[in-house]
């Protein structure tokens, strides 16, 4: 989400995540890997927007643990520009990045190019037993990391409608509905460029499913109905932004009245006063989630008693305790990958937030909606491009 994210407040939440450290037992360490006598300082570069929902834990484990980390350093960067750099300092042999946060995005371009240190089945007997504590969702994200990343936060994101109440007297609730309301109401729906949008591509992702398309993990072969059905709604949008925060924007301001939306990008704006909080949701007929997912990944390169430390440090923010943190504001809600956290092990303020701007309805249509997982990383690269050719292309800004 980081192409995509607005300015928002960063989240600093309470100490209640010692309580738990208290009880936390490191992981089963690989027998050749050994800790360090004295304690390190750890790097760690966001390419995801996933510090607002782990940093204060990571933070928890240097308190909990001085004796294995001095300082952790945090930096935030677009993930496009982030390969480059790590192939750079590994063909130096010079590597000051010992973490990394990231979606499917850098992720994919890591394994390709081979940047990243192999975690499973290697180093399994360092890091929990993944299959057993996921959520399902997460468990479907994690097969997509290729062994070399960590599924750490996890939602089932979109696609969803998001509009607002006092303009749209008559929601769509199917995908036809949904053209013919552009078509009487040309200008008032839009969506941001899917390359740069987590809405817009959980909308290009999910509608397959919606229009029961031939093959929706095929965009080329399979989304005959899904090319056909984008280019006839875009007839009807005056013109596609380059990222989410824009949509957020003129929705709030009043400019459009409907856009498509995922579950943080429906909570988080309307905590922060961009978009009025009585905007509402609906899912279309034929609805499946599209999940997303953030991963810890480790460069190639980094010293033997840093992995060590960076696998104790995955044990702890995998714990529940430290999950807990992750449902912050709603910015990718619900946030946490493992079984069994609640709202209420969660800090005050992420409890009062989404209490007063969560939405009832998530935990039904979480429960019933069927999960799939995002097209992988070469096909969407292809969707995108189509994308941008044949429906949005002219009409970018």
């Amino acid at each position: 989400m980081v192409q995509d994210s607005i300015n928002r407040r960063t989240f600093i939440g309470g100490v209640a995540g010692l309580a738990g450290a208290a009880a936390y037992a490191p992981g089963a360490f690989a027998q050749q890997l050994k800790l360090p006598t004295s304690p390190v300082a750890l790097s760690v570069v966001d390419v995801a927007g996933n510090l607002a929902l782990t940093q204060k834990a990571i933070e928890n484990y240097r308190k909990a643990k001085p004796n294995l980390v001095s300082r952790i350093t945090f930096t935030k960067a677009p993930a496009p520009e982030l390969p480059g750099k790590l192939k750079a300092q590994q063909e130096a042999n010079r590597v000051d990045i010992d973490m990394v946060l990231t979606g499917t995005d850098a992720l994919s371009a890591g394994v390709d190019q081979k940047l990243w240190t192999p975690l499973l089945p290697q180093l399994a007997g360092s890091l929990p037993k993944l299959d057993e504590i996921y959520l399902e969702g997460a468990a479907k994200m994690q097969g997509l990391a290729s062994g070399q990343g960590v599924v750490v936060t996890y939602y089932p994101s979109g696609p969803l409608l998001e509009y607002m109440p006092d303009k749209v007297k008559k929601v769509p609730t199917t995908a036809e509905e949904l053209l013919a309301y552009t078509r009487e109401n040309k200008n008032r729906f839009f969506y941001a460029r899917p390359a740069n949008s987590g809405p817009g591509r959980t909308w290009i992702m999910g509608l397959p499913y919606i229009l029961g398309d031939s093959n929706p993990k095929d965009p080329v072969k399979g989304w005959d109905k899904t090319w056909a059905y984008l280019k006839a709604l875009g007839e009807n949008v005056e013109y596609y932004p380059a990222g989410t925060g824009a949509v957020m924007k003129e929705l709030g301001e009043g400019s459009r009245d409907m856009t498509v939306t995922t579950t943080g990008w429906d909570i988080n704006p309307r905590v922060l006063g961009v978009v009025p909080k009585e905007a509402k949701v609906g899912a279309l007929k034929g609805f499946h989630w599209v999940t997303d997912a953030h991963y810890m990944c480790i460069p190639k390169g980094v010293s033997d008693e840093k992995l060590a430390v960076l696998l104790d440090l995955m044990n702890f923010l995998l714990t529940k305790e430290q999950q807990a943190y992750t449902y912050d504001e709603g910015y990718f809600y619900p946030g946490p990958a493992v079984k069994g956290v609640t709202l209420d092990m969660a800090p005050a303020e992420s409890q009062a937030a989404i209490k007063e701007y969560g939405r009832p309805e998530y935990e039904k249509l979480i429960a019933e909606a069927p999960l799939e997982t995002p097209l992988d990383p070469d096909q969407m690269v292809l969707a995108f491009r189509r994308w941008d050719e044949e429906v949005g292309g002219a009409k970018r800004k």
